[in-house]
């Protein structure tokens, strides 16, 4: 869930009508080349939804969970990865995580992500050595066994924990606080994946969310701010001594790792513009402020990289209240294409 939702009108939704434009698909049809794309949907309107493109016929559904497994996948989709033969997809407010096959997207199980009758709000999931690490907004990371798809564990870390980066055989969780605010965490939980126990905290700035790991075992991550009189800034933490070591001075919301570079967003508050830049980090130095600007989107979203075409793909949530748009640009920053899906997409998963 992203917070800017709770500001949405929902009246606005009902004139939001998702469009399908493939026939209901069987759910042991097997998917072809192309992008599934976790729509997010409104908050507590349980409309999240997943679009699957076809991008070799242009072919698009915008109903597919629902067209795959005959039910509907719950309120606010937060995250989406892919783990060998399976995907798993959080969503947020359901406090549940769907996993389908890789292969047919049918679906294999749902995860209660709930303590007893209390939503745990899961936000993020990544995968290390056979496990899923989830985490949830009540101040824990969850262990998910991926053969029995079940939570196995718990780990304590910060207040509102999202983002998730491995290193040097440690777990670097971004405990954002933001149910608190003003009085938002500022911390980095590090955790020991042997004990599976919190070592560390870090201090890295207010609000601290997106989190990523550059190709020599650094962690980065982007401290958010109060989104006014505080920026927002990107931290780099040495993963070995696991102490602060640069805080750079340029507006950043958002990592996705290209390669051996960095693609940083960044949304202007105050005037309500986008721009992705190109980052070094073994340079340490913004080699191209503007790739992508903001000409490009009405409500830039997410930002992807996929390694098997060298393609960005961004999704435009088109207001937030509008169903939006995955669009293609080169390894460049040349704009190619879009699709058009479903209502606020927020992740996507390659088929190639």
């Amino acid at each position: 869930m992203r917070f800017i939702n709770f500001l949405v009108v929902v009246l606005v939704f009902y004139a939001c009508k998702k469009e399908v434009t493939e026939p209901i698909l069987t759910a042991d049809k097997p998917v072809e080349k192309g992008l599934l794309v976790l729509c997010e949907g409104l908050f507590q309107q349980n409309n999240a939804s997943l679009s699957w493109v076809n991008t070799e016929t242009g072919i698009i559904d915008n109903e597919h969970f629902h067209h795959k497994t005959g039910r509907y996948l719950g309120d606010t989709g937060n995250d989406m990865e892919i783990y060998g033969s399976k995907i798993y997809i959080v969503v947020n407010v359901s406090s549940t995580i769907e996993v389908i096959d890789k292969y047919t997207n049918a679906s294999l199980g749902q995860i209660n992500m709930k303590n007893g009758n209390q939503p745990k709000s899961p936000r993020q999931i990544k995968f290390y050595n056979g496990f899923g690490y989830v985490t949830c907004f009540d101040g824990f990371v969850d262990v998910i066994d991926t053969v029995t798809l079940s939570v196995i564990h718990r780990i304590k870390v910060g207040e509102n924990p999202e983002g998730i980066t491995f290193s040097n055989d440690k777990m670097y969780v971004s405990n954002s606080g933001g149910l608190n605010v003003p009085n938002v965490d500022s911390t980095l939980s590090v955790v020991d994946m042997v004990s599976r126990l919190e070592i560390k905290k870090i201090t890295v700035g207010k609000n601290p969310g997106g989190i990523a790991t550059d190709s020599e075992g650094e962690v980065y991550v982007i401290a958010r701010g109060n989104y006014g009189s505080i920026p927002s800034r990107m931290v780099r933490v040495n993963s070995q001594t696991d102490e602060v070591e640069a805080v750079f001075p340029f507006d950043a919301s958002g990592i996705t790792v290209m390669d051996d570079k960095f693609l940083i967003k960044n949304y202007n508050f105050n005037t309500q513009s986008s721009n992705i830049a190109l980052f070094d980090p073994l340079l340490e130095v913004l080699i191209n402020t503007s790739l992508i600007n903001d000409s490009q989107f009405t409500t830039l979203y997410g930002v992807f990289y996929n390694v098997s075409n060298q393609k960005i793909y961004c999704t435009d949530a088109m207001g937030y209240v509008n169903t939006g748009y995955v669009k293609v640009f080169s390894k460049e920053g040349v704009y190619e294409k879009s699709y058009h899906v479903g209502l606020n997409p927020n992740n996507i998963v390659f088929y190639e």
